[in-house]
């Protein structure tokens, strides 16, 4: 691609940066002295936002009352993906009255490396106003997957099972 384009390209693009707190709520006495010393508990907090309250997977010595990092990833797929999926429908006149998903998410560890997400499932239900155009329904999951940019930056198929 010529220079030119190029910086035509990047000048119509728009930059978003997000920005979040975290504190690490996890001291119990001696810091990090070592690996059974201390608690993964943790707080996100934004401006004007509620507190919510983390903590590592059980499996990695978290707190299993608190959300943990992987449940947040997979969160933020699903609602990122429903957020579209509602705005398709509003723009193609479909009145969507009830969302509901259940996403899983997959997860290996290898002893060569930490652990990666290698698929995640969304499980979306919804009901409508106008049941005879339920046919278009999973067209318009397949376009918000297109357009969903937590999907756009992930490197595992994230498949909608109706």
């Amino acid at each position: 691609m010529p220079a030119n384009l190029i910086v035509q390209y990047f000048r119509r693009m728009r930059t978003h940066e997000y920005r979040l707190q975290i504190n690490w709520t996890g001291n119990t006495g001696s810091g990090t002295k070592h690996y059974t010393a201390y608690s993964r508990d943790h707080e996100m907090m934004a401006p004007g936002k509620v507190v919510l309250e983390g903590s590592a997977d059980p499996a990695f010595r978290g707190n299993p009352t608190k959300y943990n990092p992987e449940e947040l990833f997979l969160s933020s797929i699903s609602t990122c993906h429903m957020l579209w999926f509602l705005h398709l429908c509003a723009d193609a006149g479909i009145v969507i009255t009830s969302y509901v998903d259940h996403p899983i998410g997959f997860m290996i560890e290898g002893a060569d490396f930490p652990g990666k997400f290698t698929r995640v499932e969304l499980h979306p239900k919804v009901e409508m106003t106008d049941p005879e155009r339920q046919h278009e329904i999973s067209a318009l999951h397949n376009e918000a997957g297109k357009q969903c940019f937590i999907a756009n930056s992930c490197n595992f198929p994230i498949e909608v099972i109706l």
